[in-house]
């Protein structure tokens, strides 16, 4: 049996990951009806005993659950959040020990988060993540939630990448992350992308870039949606589309909804590792078959449905239409188009009472409207796992490595270079230890240099194999 780890850093980090945790639980609750602690749970959960004097796991993994224990490190340099979660419903999911937080925040400085906090923090950290790992049987992801916008999330967030390579190479690092959109209110948020940026292509192995803007229109579609007067497009009480927090009286933060399509996203992904299917697809398998080249590890996620738990009264749609949904933007979750960029591969991870030949039926239909690259026209990895979100037959998550994602990146860098040309805010970096301008040119030039890996690849759109030029991607 594996287990996976999920580390969450930074304010939006543990938010997300604070309602993967709450719809993880709801799924397992719903298929696991006496209480058992199984191969399904063990992936991401510990079985600990609360009679014994220290808490350790002891061998229950065929018994009743005694308490669960997320198998997640949380952290974060303002407490805030961290604390709202030890006081929410969840609490108890958490192991206090696995915890890391500080006062006064990285000031949203990719520098700060990075060098500084990177510096006076490795050591915990690297013991948190030592003992969360002490307390699996065959460690095989990390899965890494951070968004690049800020300071923590980006610059203790990569810095966390680094580490867990250097201490754990042999184990996957899956990382989430969450872009600012271009009117961000953070305005050094291009600084500290771009600063990230190179970090994520050098230490990561596979990276799911999510646009703010994306999941903003998304929810703005659903709402009004909602708000239609149809009886039928009803956002449900107790909705898991907004925070899921009924009982709390509170008005919603604006990015509850939001949150919870990203732990969507995370929920589906891992799917084929905590639940039985006739298809499963092992995490390894994702960046086997989806990343032919180390550096373009980018992968473009759409997903259907985008809501969970039945949150939307909308009758379900028919499982072809499913399929078509995926391949539109209107359920990707980050601006990009993919039909009209050259695909290296495509995942299609299918959730519910759905059969190969319903698979391989969609995929033909829908192979003649994309152009895969020419060494690799077949480049499908397809998975089946039998059980459903909670509240619906069916769901799929397309994963795509395609050239698309340079225009994410080249929007990027010109609002970098834009600010980087007046020399904006940046002596707040240079004044924190181990940051020098170079740092800047050097982050720069690596993306300048993955959007011309994908320009490269572009231009070979069209040609025979036979024809093909001598990539220069590096590898």
């Amino acid at each position: 049996m594996t287990q996976s780890v999920l580390v969450q850093v930074g304010q939006c980090g543990n938010q997300v990951g604070c309602r993967f945790w709450d719809l993880v639980l709801r799924e397992h609750a719903n298929v696991n009806k006496k209480g058992i602690y199984d191969e399904a749970l063990g992936n991401f959960f510990r079985n600990v005993d609360t009679r014994s004097t220290n808490g350790d796991d002891t061998n229950l993994h065929k018994g009743k659950i005694r308490s669960l224990k997320a198998r997640a490190v949380l952290i974060d340099m303002e407490e805030g959040v961290v604390n709202e979660l030890l006081q929410g419903p969840l609490r108890d999911v958490f192991d206090s020990k696995q915890l890391i937080t500080d006062v006064s925040g990285s000031g949203n400085n990719w520098a700060v988060g990075n060098r500084q906090y990177g510096c006076q923090y490795r050591d915990r950290i690297l013991d948190v993540i030592r003992k969360t790992a002490e307390h699996c049987d065959c460690l095989q992801c990390f899965f890494l939630i951070h968004s690049m916008g800020g300071g923590t999330g980006s610059g203790l967030g990569t810095f966390l990448l680094s580490l867990l390579e250097d201490e754990f190479p042999e184990v996957y690092r899956f990382v989430t992350s969450v872009y600012p959109s271009a009117d961000d209110d953070v305005i050094t948020s291009p600084y500290n992308s771009v600063l990230a940026m190179k970090e994520l292509t050098e230490h990561a192995d596979c990276v799911l870039p999510i646009e703010n803007q994306s999941l903003i229109d998304i929810v703005n579609k659903i709402n009004q949606m909602a708000n239609s007067g149809k009886s039928a497009s009803a956002i449900k009480l107790q909705s898991t589309l907004i925070s899921g927090q009924s009982k709390v009286k509170r008005q919603e933060k604006p990015f509850d909804a939001m949150n919870n399509i990203v732990a969507n996203l995370l929920l589906n992904l891992t799917s084929s590792a905590r639940f039985e299917g006739s298809l499963n697809m092992d995490l390894n398998e994702i960046t086997m078959n989806l990343v032919p080249y180390p550096r373009l590890h980018y992968l473009v996620s759409s997903l259907t449905p985008l809501y969970t738990l039945a949150d939307v009264n909308i009758p379900t749609r028919r499982l072809d239409q499913m399929f078509t949904d995926a391949f539109s933007k209107d359920h990707q979750l980050m601006y990009a188009d993919p039909k009209r960029n050259l695909y290296l591969a495509c995942a299609l991870m299918v959730r519910g009472n759905v059969q190969i030949s319903d698979l391989r039926r969609n995929i033909e239909r829908l192979k003649p409207s994309l152009q895969f690259i020419p060494w690799n026209q077949e480049g499908w990895k397809t998975s089946l796992c039998s059980v459903p979100p909670v509240g619906h037959t069916h769901s799929l998550l397309a994963l795509a490595n395609n050239t698309c994602v340079k225009a994410t990146f080249t929007d990027l860098k010109d609002r970098f270079v834009k600010l980087y040309k007046k020399k904006a805010h940046i002596h707040h970096y240079l004044h924190v230890d181990g940051m020098e301008q170079s740092c800047f040119t050097e982050a720069k030039n690596s993306l300048s240099s993955l959007i011309e890996e994908y320009n490269q690849l572009d231009a070979t759109k069209g040609l025979p194999v036979t024809n093909m030029p001598r990539l220069s991607i590096a590898t």
